[in-house]
């Protein structure tokens, strides 16, 4: 991880879209291309046309794709792109965020409010579930970057105080603060603690862990799928599993 290019790369296209028209010019955009410009200062490698679809960036040797969300729609370009040479799929995560609401009325922010929610490594399996079937691909690699951001939200709620229901106007990055590499199933099992005793169940995961069970029954389905663990059996209705042989 490159911390200080990322500062310079975030910087570049954050004062770039201010110097336009202020915060959210970019819109749901401004994360998107921070990473482009991180991993390809070269605007050259950028926006380059392959096989009737676009590449975020072509080195000339590798692709690299950056989606913030909706990892069905990859599907069309993985098919393409996975048989031509290596792909590295970024998916950002925001790990401590700062709310920030916008009054569409006045224009005015509101001071920032830390969000008691911790974003992890393991909310990207959700994604990586819909496209679970491109994942033992020896051409496709993961990079999970966790990010501190600032977020913007339009108080054009349904509720009373216009939060509920809010648009989400722009996310701004502050700090890059970890980047996972998983480039083979050996890899995922980095998300496995030292101290989880085996064989365990979704819920014992979930507790190591502190995520939800429910995000650990889809974390534990997708390294099943990719044999990075596996199902030795059951513990009432439970599956059992173990780190795969």
């Amino acid at each position: 991880m490159d911390r200080e290019g990322f500062i310079r790369a975030r910087d570049k296209v954050v004062k770039s879209s201010r110097k336009r028209s202020g915060i959210g010019t970019l819109s749901e955009k401004t994360v998107h291309a921070i990473l482009k410009n991180y991993y390809a200062p070269d605007e050259k490698m950028h926006e380059i046309p392959i096989e009737g679809s676009v590449a975020d960036i072509f080195t000339g040797s590798e692709i690299v794709e950056i989606q913030t969300r909706n990892f069905n729609k990859m599907r069309g370009k993985l098919e393409k792109f996975l048989p031509l040479c290596p792909v590295t799929l970024v998916y950002p995560i925001p790990h401590i965020k700062w709310l920030i609401w916008i009054d569409e009325e006045s224009g005015e922010l509101s001071s920032p409010r830390k969000s008691p929610v911790k974003g992890s490594a393991y909310m990207a399996f959700p994604e990586l579930y819909k496209i679970k079937s491109f994942l033992s691909d020896e051409n496709l690699r993961l990079k999970l970057v966790l990010l501190d951001v600032e977020e913007y939200r339009l108080l054009n709620g349904w509720s009373r105080d216009r939060k509920r229901g809010s648009c989400r106007y722009d996310r701004i990055p502050k700090d890059m603060v970890e980047e996972i590499c998983i480039d083979c199933r050996q890899d995922y099992l980095q998300l496995l603690p030292y101290e989880l005793k085996e064989p365990f169940t979704f819920r014992e995961f979930a507790s190591q862990v502190h995520i939800r069970p429910s995000l650990a029954q889809t974390v534990l389905h997708v390294m099943n799928y990719v044999e990075a663990v596996e199902r030795v059996g059951k513990k009432g209705n439970a599956y059992l599993y173990r780190v795969a042989e």
